[in-house]
């Protein structure tokens, strides 16, 4: 059996003659067996294109990148875009009050160590007061009354009927004794 290339030149080129038998087996190699399949590149994935591509990402990686200076923003857009940023990475608007959710503005920014140190050394000692304040003694009258029917109310417990104060009790006793049978 002959062959004939359709190129004039190259390693395909001029005619081939080959055993029938010889030419039945290339085809057969292409055939897969029972139950394999064979998977034919082209395209994307095929030798030539990849190579082409990772060609074109060394070439890429060789060159450095440009460096684009950025633009000088005013103070106001930066803190914008610096809050915006804040947001989105933790989620958290830090110009939000805490408490009233209104927008809060940057008044200044401390960059010296010294009041720095300052300021969170004057923190530690405002938190340590606050937490001997709450080792005071208990609270008594009003505030004890209160609390105890708070309770009560979260308990779901009725609350007791209402009295008159000690005051106006011991007023009423004084007023008693007070009296001549005479």
């Amino acid at each position: 059996m002959t062959s004939r290339s359709d190129t004039s030149d190259g390693p395909t080129a001029g005619a081939e003659t080959a055993d029938p038998l010889e030419c039945l087996a290339r085809v057969l190699v292409h055939m897969p067996d029972k139950g394999h399949v064979t998977i034919r590149y082209d395209d994307w994935d095929a030798n030539r294109p990849r190579g082409m591509r990772r060609q074109a990402e060394l070439a890429k990686a060789e060159t450095p990148p440009a460096i684009v200076p950025a633009p000088r923003l005013g103070n106001a857009e930066a803190t914008r875009r610096w809050a915006a940023l804040r947001q989105q990475l933790i989620e958290v608007d830090p110009f939000a009050c805490p408490t009233c959710h209104g927008v809060m503005r940057v008044v200044a920014c401390i960059t010296p160590r010294s009041v720095i140190d300052r300021i969170l050394s004057h923190r530690r000692t405002r938190a340590a007061t606050a937490a001997n304040a709450a080792a005071r003694r208990p609270p008594t009258g009003h505030a004890v009354r209160t609390a105890t029917e708070a309770r009560r109310r979260a308990a779901g417990r009725p609350l007791p009927a209402s009295r008159p104060s000690r005051g106006w009790r011991s007023r009423r006793i004084l007023d008693i004794h007070s009296t001549d049978p005479d």
